[in-house]
């Protein structure tokens, strides 16, 4: 770990060399992109710097120890720099842990209703809204992709981004199936019912990061049907795109604008693809993690939000909150917190640095 540690501080003074340089400061593109490097690892070399401070502390309070003078005050340095030490040490493995790319970009989320019918069309617009008020508490911007809509509120599917600083990062551990336990409202024998929705969460990619042959592509234009004012239903504005190789389907119809859907469902796929290749990779590098938090995979059930106990339990890490109305309502902080805590400690387990 040691050895890391040193080449990144060496790299990272090397890098504030180039970016202080006048030739690459004339160059926009490559002072950019220096910089851009130099600030990742900025969190790890402050760590290690106060890290090798402590350390000298401690090697200069074990000298004076010999000094019967100064016996008492430098034991206590010592014994005071070595449990500083020791917590330096871990945050210095987190912080090694290798970052997720992804986790700067905005997201895209689809939900589905899944087993339970209208039941579970109406738990589908919960979690839309559950999300939306939750980009609403971080100052994100909520677009709308697609959407289908049933007769009495609910949800048969909807397409959405949230657009901000570290939305992947924040809402990748949402991917799965969400279970709901509650009475429905048409129910008149006050039965408990349990439906389910699926829940999609895939980070917006760049166009160069996925390459697609515009003759693999089936597009259809069709008419909105969705809510969206006077011009649904009066032109073929909504795009739907078949990527043939793979037989994935996208959709938008949010835009006035053909062009604008067009735009849109192509970033949508852009991002399913490059999920397939993602999970791809995840399968041939490992299939030993105990926990699997991020493994998003869609038919896994990982939460259960049960109405009468007022309760939401994750089932990956056996974490339970029993605030379901506050949760609902998008105050998902704890339970996102709690769930890279876990991530972040089973890939220490793996000794994944």
């Amino acid at each position: 770990m040691f050895d890391k540690l040193e080449d990144i501080e060496k790299k990272y003074n090397d890098l504030t060399k180039k970016i202080s340089d006048p030739d690459i400061i004339s160059d926009q593109s490559s002072w950019k992109k220096y910089m851009k490097e130099q600030s990742a690892m900025k969190d790890v070399v402050d760590k290690y710097v106060e890290y090798k401070k402590v350390k000298q502390n401690m090697e200069d309070a074990k000298e004076m120890m010999s000094d019967p003078e100064m016996k008492n005050m430098a034991e206590e340095e010592f014994y005071s720099s070595k449990k500083k030490l020791e917590e330096i040490e871990e945050e210095l493995k987190i912080l090694l842990l290798p970052k997720d790319e992804n986790d700067d970009s905005n997201v895209i989320i689809e939900i589905r209703g899944g087993a339970g019918g209208e039941e579970a069309a109406l738990f589908a617009y919960n979690l839309y809204r559950m999300y939306t008020m939750y980009a609403d508490l971080k100052h994100w911007q909520v677009e709308v992709i697609d959407i289908n809509e049933t007769g009495i509120g609910g949800l048969k599917e909807v397409s959405f981004m949230l657009k901000g600083k570290g939305a992947y990062s924040k809402l990748k551990f949402e991917s799965g199936v969400h279970r709901v336990q509650r009475v429905p409202e048409t129910e008149a024998s006050g039965r408990i019912h349990t439906s389910t929705v699926t829940v999609a969460v895939l980070p917006e990619v760049e166009d160069v990061e996925i390459e697609i042959n515009q003759s693999d592509l089936r597009i259809d234009t069709y008419r909105a049907s969705g809510a969206g004012g006077q011009h649904v239903n009066k032109t073929s504005s909504a795009i739907r795109i078949t990527h043939l190789p793979t037989g994935i389907v996208v959709a938008c119809q949010s835009e006035r604008s053909q062009l604008q859907n067009k735009e849109t469902a192509m970033k949508m796929l852009r991002s399913k693809l490059y999920e397939m290749e993602q999970e791809k990779k995840e399968k041939e590098v490992s299939t030993t993690r105990r926990l699997q938090v991020g493994s998003g995979a869609r038919s896994e059930k990982i939460r259960t939000y049960n109405y009468p106990q007022s309760r939401v339990t994750d089932h990956r890490i056996n974490f339970t909150i029993y605030q379901l109305e506050s949760f609902l309502n998008g105050n998902l902080d704890e339970m996102i917190d709690a769930l890279a805590a876990a991530d972040k400690a089973d890939r220490l387990k793996e000794g994944n640095l």
